[in-house]
C-alpha cells in the first residue's frame, strides 16, 4: 500500500504498520493498523495546533479523574500531526446524556491553576478550530475573558470591516462591566473550551466522549453555554444531571447562570464572526446586548 502523509504519521507514532486509510471531516483520516486498531490522524490547523490539542486531551484525561468524561488517548504528536484513538460512533441515549452531565461537573471540579491557564505543556498561542486563541494566566475571570476572549476578536472584526465603531462600543461596554455581569466569583475550572455539539461524541460503547478540545482554565458556565449554542442532543438531561452533581458536590451553579448564557456565548460567536462572517456578526452583537441587560 502506498502510504499518505497521514498513514506515515500513524506508523511513526504507533510503531505499527498501517493497512488502510479513509478520510473523514476536515484534515483528518482514520488509519487502520495491522494489529486491528484504528486511529484518527489529524493535521494541525496552524503552528502548535496539534500540540495544543494533544496537551488539552492529556489534561482532560489525566488519571485520577474517576467519573469524568472520557477523551481519546494521544498516541503521538509532532509539529504537524496528532494521532489519537478512533472512537466508534453510536447513538444518543438518556443514560449517556445524564452520565455525561455528571462527568462534566466532575471534570470542572478538578480545577485549573488560573483563569486562562494553558494545559501543562500546552502553548500560550493555541487554537479554537481554525482561529487563534491565547491562553495567558489571569487572577480573575472578567479580566481574562475581556483581554483574551472578547477584545482580540472585536479588534479583528473592526479591522476587517465586520463591526462598525458604534457596534464595537457595545462590546467595549460588556468588557468594562464584566466584573458586575460575571456573577459571583468562583475558582477556575478545567474546561474543554469548545464544547459545541460537534465535539460531543456519542460513542458505540454507550458513553459520551469529548473530542477536539480548546482546553484552558476558565469559568464552568462557558462550557455549559457552548453546549447550548448549536443544540446538543438530550441537552435537558445533560444539564439536569450536571446541576444535580454540582449541587451534591457542594458547588451549585450560581444564581443567574441562565441569564448569563449570552455572555459566555459571546466568545464562540465572535470567533465564528471573524472566521465566517455572515449571520454570526449579528448574533455576536445580539449576545453582547443581551449580556448587558442582565
Amino acid at each position: 500500500m502506498s502510504l499518505s502523509e497521514a498513514g506515515r504519521a500513524a506508523e511513526r507514532h504507533t510503531g505499527t504498520r498501517a493497512t488502510g486509510e479513509r478520510r473523514i471531516a476536515g484534515a483528518a483520516s482514520v488509519v487502520s493498523l495491522s494489529d486491528g486498531r484504528e486511529v484518527v490522524v489529524k493535521r494541525g490547523s496552524g503552528p502548535d495546533a496539534a500540540r495544543a490539542e494533544a496537551a488539552g486531551l492529556r489534561w482532560l484525561g489525566e488519571p485520577g479523574g474517576a467519573g469524568d468524561v472520557p477523551v481519546p488517548t494521544v498516541h503521538g504528536v509532532d509539529d504537524t500531526w496528532l494521532v489519537i484513538d478512533c472512537i466508534p460512533a453510536g447513538s444518543p441515549s438518556v443514560e449517556a446524556a445524564e452520565a455525561f452531565g455528571r462527568g462534566l461537573a466532575a471534570l470542572h471540579a478538578r480545577s485549573a491553576p488560573a483563569f486562562g491557564a494553558a494545559p501543562p505543556g500546552g502553548p500560550t498561542n493555541a487554537w479554537i478550530g481554525l482561529a487563534r486563541m491565547r491562553n495567558e494566566p489571569h487572577d480573575d475571570w472578567p479580566t481574562f475573558y475581556a483581554r483574551c476572549r472578547v477584545e482580540p476578536y472585536v479588534r479583528e472584526g473592526v479591522d476587517s470591516g465586520l463591526f462598525s465603531p458604534r457596534q464595537a462600543a457595545v462590546f467595549d461596554e460588556v468588557c468594562t462591566r464584566l466584573p458586575e455581569l460575571a456573577g459571583p466569583p468562583e475558582p477556575p475550572s478545567r474546561l474543554h473550551g469548545d464544547a459545541w455539539s460537534g465535539n460531543v461524541h456519542w460513542a458505540a460503547d454507550g458513553r459520551v466522549w469529548l473530542i477536539d478540545p480548546a482546553a484552558h482554565g476558565g469559568h464552568r458556565e462557558t462550557d455549559l453555554a457552548m453546549l447550548r449554542l448549536f443544540g446538543a442532543p438530550l441537552l435537558d438531561h445533560v444539564l439536569g444531571a450536571y446541576r444535580e452533581k454540582a449541587q451534591d458536590a457542594g458547588r451549585p451553579l450560581a444564581p443567574g447562570h441562565e441569564a448569563r448564557v449570552p455572555l459566555h456565548q459571546l466568545f464562540p460567536l465572535l470567533v465564528h464572526a471573524v472566521l465566517f462572517g455572515g449571520g454570526y456578526v449579528g448574533q455576536a452583537l445580539t449576545a453582547a446586548q443581551a449580556a448587558l441587560r442582565v
